[in-house]
Order: structure tokens, then sequence, then C-alpha cells
């Protein structure tokens, strides 16, 4: 029995893996639509990004933040050219980057009073205490209350009960673009483009999560080009790093200037390794042809989807944007992600009866017919049907 801390239920033990194919120590080989819960975006063994790898560890794996180091440097302003003006700051996980967003709105808004956060319902930002405390599931946080005061839950997507909330106190209206956990809920761009309307003429920040729904997921880069508005404050996460640990922070030049020396840090944060795997990855993410490819394969995905939700009753809804699609069945999810799994093929959950898919976005076409047909396998026997 390992000696690793129970938080986790799990069984397989996974030793391998090669594009969207992972491998199991007794030889089973599974096709990966769960992706590393979406981290591992241009999938497994990816050339350039391994040759990042081992280039920069055979020069420097770590100095910390103490000194600049050349991947870290070239990373953010890689970020800063392709997302808006800003500037940038490095840690390790989407939970500490949504951490050092909630400090860094604080800080800004300090002198003006305004230290509260407008969320939403299934809203979900991490497991650290700050990101518990605008994480709405109240499984996640009752056991670790109190958690950060100042929070407040509106109705998704309703912009009048944003209008009616927020006030002079309000440091930020804070928010994933695609709502992952939640259920895999997409903000319609009209919501979007209201609140950004909205905190611009209150004075708060707009602060968007796109730790899971970042980076080429949606179909677009960013998640938020679809409503054609850019953020004040945006985290990003789990394909960054090519499979290592990174996060960033996003700040808009126009505030930037109020987050001074010694106000926050990260001693792995931005490490150069990961730094220079993350410029891999983004190499590939902003070559010509890669995410509208990813739209293609998505609009792939999500037509044979509709088509599976036509034949089986057991289908409740098909929603998403881009290889971030989730199915609601009228029924639980468990027996689906069983059958599915006893088929070769991995996914997760998003709430008791979603099935979330995040594919590799390098997954082929072969491989989505591949993963229709055992899908359409499973709900031929029955399961995620209503009780």
């Amino acid at each position: 029995m390992s000696a690793l801390l129970g938080v986790y239920d799990r069984d397989l033990v996974l030793v391998r893996g090669k594009g969207s194919r992972l491998f199991a120590e007794d030889g089973r080989a599974f096709l990966d639509f769960a992706a590393g819960i979406g981290v591992n975006g241009l999938g497994y063994g990816d050339a350039k990004v391994l040759a990042a790898i081992r280039k920069q560890a055979g020069h420097l794996i770590h100095a910390s933040n103490l000194f600049h180091t050349e991947p870290a440097s070239l990373l953010a302003d890689r970020l800063a050219s392709l997302a808006f003006p800003s500037r940038v700051f490095f840690c390790n996980s989407g939970t500490e980057a949504w951490e050092a967003a909630l400090k860094f709105a604080r800080k800004i808004g300090r002198a003006a009073g305004r230290t509260e956060f407008l969320c939403f319902e299934r809203a979900f930002h991490g497991r650290t205490l700050g990101a518990l405390s605008t994480t709405w599931n109240p499984k996640y946080r009752e056991p670790f209350e109190p958690l950060v005061p100042g929070v407040r839950f509106l109705p998704w997507g309703d912009l009048g009960a944003v209008a009616a909330a927020i006030n002079d106190k309000t440091a930020a209206v804070m928010l994933e673009p695609v709502q992952g956990e939640g259920g895999v809920r997409p903000a319609t761009a009209e919501f979007l483009r209201g609140l950004r309307e909205l905190t611009h003429e209150r004075g708060a920040l707009l602060a968007l999560d796109e730790v899971q729904c970042g980076l080429g997921r949606t179909g677009k880069l960013f998640a938020y080009e679809h409503a054609g508005i850019t953020p004040d404050l945006l985290t990003l996460a789990k394909p960054l790093g090519g499979g290592l640990p990174m996060g960033a922070v996003l700040v808009a030049d126009a505030f930037a200037s109020a987050i001074a020396v010694g106000d926050h840090g990260s001693t792995f944060g931005g490490n150069p390794v990961a730094a220079a795997a993350s410029l891999a990855v983004l190499d590939r993410l902003a070559a010509s042809g890669f995410v509208p490819g990813v739209a293609r394969r998505a609009k792939t995905l999500r037509a044979g989807l509709k088509k599976l939700q036509k034949k089986h009753a057991a289908i409740a809804e098909v929603r998403g944007l881009g290889l971030m699609i989730g199915v609601e069945f009228k029924g639980e999810a468990g027996p689906v992600l069983k059958g599915l799994r006893e088929r070769g093929v991995l996914a997760t959950k998003a709430g008791d009866r979603v099935l979330r898919l995040l594919p590799p976005l390098v997954v082929k076409a072969a491989e989505v017919r591949e993963f229709l047909a055992a899908l359409d396998a499973v709900l031929e026997g029955g399961a995620g049907a209503a009780p």
C-alpha cells in the first residue's frame, strides 16, 4: 500500500503516454479524453516540448525569483503579446494563480476600500482557502469554514443580479468564461460583454479564470476572445507548462503599478525548465492553423454527440465550447465513465450527471470516432438513463 494520503479515489497505475493514448502497468492502452484534467493539451510525448525540457535542464533547472532567467522573461513577454498589454506573475498551479489574482485585486482596490468579490453559482476556482472561498459548491467549502470573508455568489448569466450587487466595495467580478467543475457551462458573449461594461462603469475589476478553458481549449487562444473583450486580470495554468507545473496571472498594464516588491511571491514560480516547456507549448498553439484546427475537431465531436443525443434518450444536453464539452445525462454519469473505461476510454465527471470531455487538442478524427463508438456502446447498455 502506498503512503500517499487518501484524498483521491484511484486504482489505475499509468506508466507512459503517447499522443492521445495512456498505457497502464498491466499493458492496457486507453484513449484519453481527460488529458490530465485539461493539462495535456498537446497530448503525451510532444517532441518540441520534450526537446525544450531537455535543453533547459542541461543549462539551469532552478535559480529562484531573486534573479531573472531568460525562459521566464521570454515567456512573460510572449504571453503579454498574445493576450493584452500586461505584467505577468508566475506560480505553479491554477489555484495559486487564482490566489494571486485575489490578492492583486484587493491591493489594486485597497485605497478606495474595494475588498469584496462577486462570484457565481457553480464556480470552481481551486482548493486553497482563498480560491475555495470563491468556489460555490458547499461540499468543497463546508469542511473548511470559516473561509475568506467578502465573497458573494450570484446566479450564473444574470447580468441584472450583477448590476444590483456591484458597489463601491467591489474589488472584482470574478468568473470562468466556461465553468468546468460546475458542469461545463459557457458564459454567453452577451453576459461577458455586459460584465465588462458594468465593471468599467462601476470601477471594479473583471477577473477571468481561464485555467481550464484557456490556451486553445475553446477554439480560440483565449476564451474571452469569443466575446471580443479583454479582462483586467487573467489566470492561466493547466496546459501552459506542457505537463510541468506552471501557472500565470496577467495584470493589465493600467493596474500593474499597484503591485509592489514584496506584495507576493513564489519560490518555484516561473521555473526555467517549466518556462522553457511553456514557450514550446505557445509556439505550437500560436502556429498558423493550430487553433482553427481545434475548432474543426470540436465541431466533429459535437456533431457526433448530437447524433448520439437523438439516438439515446439518456442524454439530456450537450453543451460547451471548443474541445471543452459536457454531456449531461438524465441519470448518473458514474456508470457511463465506468463503461467507457471498460472499453479503453478515460474521461472525467463535472458533477453527478455530467460527463466532461477534455481530449488533447491534437486528438485525431479517427480517435474522435473511436470515442463516439465507445460512448454509443455504453449507452446501448443502459448507462446514464434516468432512474
